[in-house]
């Protein structure tokens, strides 16, 4: 499996060329989501982790999930509760839709969005980040109830 910048085998040494430690939390935390698909959450995956080796604490689960972010092996997004959910990459980046009324969650890829982005570099100048693109409004279903 490879993330944007390199492959996961990789990470350890990424790690250290940053004075960060390499340790067997963090090996249990690469191991689980390399075994991930989809969304989870940060509590799903230190669950996860937990169940793998009962010694590992959320504190070094978030922090290295942010070190992996910035490495580009994984991005996230906020779910309608606020909570972050991650997602390995290299999965294109995409955008949410969510129900705010049933729950129900579609993402989006980026040609139906890309108009959007276009217009907001266009007339603003931003850079809009994909991955963290959630539009809450009602699906088809819930908006004819």
């Amino acid at each position: 499996m490879t993330g944007e910048l390199g492959d996961w085998e990789s990470i350890p040494d990424r790690f250290r060329a940053r004075g960060l430690r390499w340790t067997t939390q963090r090996a249990t935390l690469v191991r689980v989501l390399t075994g991930l698909e989809g969304h989870v959450t940060g509590s799903q995956i230190v669950d996860r982790c937990r169940a793998a080796d009962s010694s590992t604490t959320p504190s070094t689960v978030y922090r290295t999930l942010t070190v992996l972010e910035e490495l580009g092996f994984l991005g996230h997004s906020h779910g309608l509760d606020g909570r972050e959910e991650f997602h390995l990459r290299p999965a294109p980046d995409h955008g949410h839709l969510a129900c705010r009324s049933c729950g129900e969650r579609w993402e989006l890829p980026p040609g139906e969005v890309a108009p959007f982005i276009e217009t907001l570099w266009h007339n603003r100048g931003f850079v809009a980040d994909l991955d963290h693109l959630m539009i809450v409004g009602l699906c088809r279903e819930c908006a004819r109830s």
